[in-house]
């Protein structure tokens, strides 16, 4: 792009030199040291010029599929007996914003505690970058395994050693993804553009939160509640709507699409079967469309989002599920605006949520669920992953919040099962901007509720973080977003 211009001044300089010389005289040292301004001044602007395309993207993926025998969701009773479709782990790597910055979407329930800081150890020694610039989200699906060190470490002592995951399986599952992202940055392709675009969403989302005749609330709508009257009845509730794409191009050629919306990605699970569900199959299809662009989908903030009045947990709601998804991909895609990619920044803010205080989440109570033989395996896997995350807020380990910010739009990671409300919120923040809101990052917090939520009486088993977690949470978000 630069040559021409380059080319320009310099000629534009010869024509001024001629009609000068027509005037009057000019020595060699003149023209020498005039000529010499005009290289320098464009070789500046070529250097600018060329700083601006700077940016590269280099994508990479890698199975990372349960072997049979393998424990789900980490306290699913039934382990894996048959691979339905494959699970994959699909990244990108942003190059010219200081240092690596990586963005990896893995096809696994969730990522907790010391299992999170090993993924992202290794991810940012391949990429050679820092720990803080590696973001990993599970997407959540339930026919895909849990994994957190710490919990492990904890079960071993108990005498159930492999019962949550399989410590050997994601190690070599971690290297291969750590490999396959360094021989992907080789191969990385500049970007010049950002594109973003957005469809809604038909007949996906519902919020869990129902209000029933005597006005009272509850939470009961799940991922596959359609059957109950009630729960397929009950308005939508809170929710985004919305399926958002950015994607890179460079010049006109796409590279990668990243795919996000707000749901549980469940039709049904638990039955023995490891499947990426209606989230992962709609991406594969996605991506039979066009083989040159990477489709990576990145679940949203969706804790207390399902497909419950959709869905009532049969195969032909999978593949309706899978059909809608698809659908709204095709029409974000379609509805893509592409602009100059003005930037690649990085931001960053910490949050230190409290544990919650119920008496069961206690450090004794949790030792003593752990060592009670008289429990199922399940719930002594539970209590030694809520005693692991009491541990790590125990040491003062916070959380990181951090944003991509490439000025047009941003994307930005949210710990566990955040609610809908917060994805909003990124939102309503920038509202001048395109936001893109991943849940799922580090996830020991389980579910992280609003206040409203709370207020409402909202439990679970799968929640460890306090009231109190919105204004923390809303303060990181305000951090990275609004400056603030």
């Amino acid at each position: 792009n630069y040559v021409p211009k380059q080319k320009t001044t310099v000629m534009l300089f010869l024509a001024h030199f001629r009609r000068s010389a027509a005037r009057r005289a000019l020595s060699r040292a003149e023209f020498a040291a005039a000529l010499m301004i005009v290289v320098m001044a464009a070789a500046v602007g070529r250097a600018a010029s060329a700083g601006a395309v700077e940016c590269q993207v280099a994508v990479f993926a890698a199975d990372v599929t349960i072997p049979l025998g393998h424990r789900c969701m980490g306290i699913l009773p039934r382990k894996s007996e048959r691979i339905v479709d494959p699970l994959y782990a699909h990244g990108v790597v942003l190059l010219g914003g200081g240092e690596p910055i990586v963005l990896l979407a893995v096809d696994w329930c969730e990522i907790r505690n010391g299992a999170y800081d090993q993924w992202r150890d290794a991810l940012a020694k391949a990429a050679g970058t820092s720990q803080e610039r590696v973001l990993v989200a599970s997407l959540h699906q339930h026919d895909a395994p849990v994994t957190d060190s710490g919990a492990a470490e904890i079960l071993t002592a108990a005498g159930l050693d492999g019962e949550l995951f399989d410590v050997q399986f994601q190690a070599e599952t971690i290297a291969r993804v750590a490999t396959a992202l360094a021989d992907s940055l080789s191969l990385a392709q500049p970007i010049t553009h950002i594109g973003m675009g957005q469809a809604r969403v038909a007949r996906i989302a519902s919020n869990r939160r129902m209000v029933a005749a005597d006005g009272s609330v509850n939470f009961n709508r799940g991922s596959n509640s359609g059957g109950d009257a009630i729960c397929r009845d009950a308005p939508e509730g809170e929710i985004d709507p919305f399926l958002k794409t950015i994607s890179f191009w460079n010049e006109d050629k796409p590279i990668v699409a990243i795919q996000n919306y707000a749901t549980h990605p469940m039709s049904y699970y638990g039955r023995g079967e490891v499947t990426s569900d209606f989230v992962g199959l709609a991406r594969e299809r996605r991506q039979r469309d066009d083989l040159s662009v990477r489709q990576i989908y990145f679940t949203g903030c969706g804790g207390d989002v399902t497909a419950g009045k959709y869905n009532a947990g049969t195969p032909d709601d999978r593949r309706a599920l899978t059909e809608r998804l698809y659908q709204a991909m095709v029409a974000a895609w379609e509805n893509t605006r592409r602009v100059p990619l003005e930037k690649i920044d990085f931001r960053s803010a910490a949050v230190q949520f409290e544990f919650h205080p119920r008496p069961g989440l206690s450090e004794s109570a949790l030792q003593a669920a752990v060592a009670d033989e008289s429990l199922t395996t399940e719930q002594r896997i539970l209590a030694a992953m809520g005693l692991s995350s009491r541990r790590r807020v125990a040491a003062g380990q916070p959380i990181d919040v951090p944003c991509v910010d490439f000025g047009a739009a941003q994307i930005v990671l949210l710990p566990g099962e955040s609610f809908v409300g917060f994805q909003l919120t990124a939102q309503q923040l920038r509202p001048d901007s395109f936001v893109m809101a991943i849940g799922y990052g580090e996830s020991w917090t389980g579910y992280v509720p609003t206040e409203s939520a709370f207020n409402d009486g909202f439990t679970n088993d799968w929640l460890w973080v306090a009231p109190g977690s919105e204004a923390r949470l809303s303060a990181a978000l305000r951090q990275v977003l609004a400056g603030d």
